[in-house]
């Protein structure tokens, strides 16, 4: 028998599968029938902004090549991101330590990859985005969950960090977070990024959600607190360009030149059709700032209306778009009560097993990104659904 690599033994990513029973289920649907309601997948429905799609078809229009960029993407891409740091957060990030990356998704393993060894433990709270620990796990590093809850606002803290004997290598931390959407007060977030430091710990601080906030706390990014941490952002959530595949790392000094060579080896560039639209995203914030005005909405309704149609358990949704509901006086098995609601109600949510594997059976997590008007029509359908 041929032998398997350790990647062919990565678990599923799930919500992938549920993507796809939801795409079965609305093309088995006869004319006429009330369509699915897509609450499973943190994608914008709005897709790209007008000026972003305009830049990549004057550029293709004009005849450039889109050849090969330099591995750190194009240099005015660089730039920008640089200047945005600097007009939202007051911080200074030099473009020479700004690396474009194709999505968040590709930017993880290079992190991961330049800062940590095989056999290192990697923090991350519980519930978590399940790619970091199948990535970690993939790549030969052991992810080391600290189980969050109600009472922690999902998040991790100092105190639970400090616990650790010994300390691990490297914490991921998320504010806002995938699945609850909850949010650490800049203090706190400032106090772990500081603790990260002083201890030696690689902080990796997820901050793709940032501009989806609700008014409830302000952002902070790790480039402004800790000279040590990775920083990964993306396109795809504020921006709204999840298949253009663009996203970038602010690297510490000491990552600079090895990610650069693992990106060199791994992806060679970030595609430049992305790369030119996602420069002039930046360019496109009316449009943006309604989009958020619309998630802003849809997060109200469906706090106001979800308990009143039985999920009355939910996270306090700070920011992101995603709503955590504790389905446990509901049923144990959240990944039959997904299927159930999508074949009998036709709302695609995710089950929280994949976001918490020893107590997501009694939790799932919907997102509200998707059109108002499906937004609205769900707690109808989910109280029909519970009614049943």
């Amino acid at each position: 028998m041929l032998k398997t690599g350790r990647g062919a033994e990565a678990p599923p990513f799930l919500v992938m599968d549920v993507i796809s029973a939801a795409n079965a289920r609305a093309a088995a649907l006869p004319p006429g029938a009330p369509g699915v309601i897509r609450m499973e997948v943190g994608q914008p429905g709005t897709g790209a902004p007008r000026g972003a799609a305009e830049a990549a078809v004057k550029a293709l229009e004009a005849g450039d090549p889109m050849g090969y960029t330099e591995a750190f993407g194009r240099a005015s891409l660089r730039e920008r991101i640089s200047a945005h740091y600097a007009e939202r957060y007051g911080a200074v990030v030099p473009a020479e330590r700004i690396a474009v990356t194709v999505g968040a998704s590709g930017a993880f393993p290079l992190a991961f990859l330049a800062a940590f060894d095989p056999g290192d433990r990697i923090a991350m709270a519980a519930p978590f985005y399940p790619p970091y620990a199948n990535i970690v796990t993939a790549l030969g590093m052991r992810p080391l969950l600290l189980p969050c809850d109600a009472s922690t606002r999902w998040q991790p803290n100092v105190a639970m960090l400090e616990a650790l004997d010994p300390p691990p290598d490297g914490l991921i931390l998320a504010s806002p977070c995938n699945p609850a959407g909850t949010m650490l007060p800049p203090e706190e977030f400032s106090a772990i990024a500081r603790w990260c430091h002083a201890a030696g710990v690689r902080l990796i601080s997820d901050e793709i959600y940032h501009g989806l906030s609700y008014g409830t706390l302000r952002e902070a990014t790790a480039a402004t607190v800790s000279e040590s941490a990775v920083v990964v952002n993306s396109f795809s959530k504020y921006f709204s360009m999840t298949g253009w595949r663009i996203g970038w790392l602010v690297l510490p000094p000491d990552l600079v030149r090895p990610v650069e060579c693992l990106a060199q080896n791994l992806f060679i560039s970030a595609p430049h059709v992305a790369q030119v639209a996602a420069e002039a995203a930046f360019d496109c914030r009316p449009e943006l700032e309604a989009n958020i005005a619309r998630y802003r909405r849809s997060r109200a309704l469906l706090l106001e209306a979800l308990p009143k149609a039985g999920l009355d358990r939910l996270s306090p949704a700070d920011g992101a778009f995603y709503l955590w509901a504790d389905i446990g006086h509901l049923t144990n098995d959240s990944v039959a009560f997904c299927a159930r609601l999508l074949a009998e109600a036709g709302i695609a949510a995710t089950p929280g097993v994949d976001f918490d594997r020893d107590r997501g059976s009694r939790y799932l997590r919907l997102s509200y990104c998707g059109p108002e008007a499906d937004m609205a029509a769900a707690p109808a359908r989910i109280a029909a659904f519970l009614k049943r």
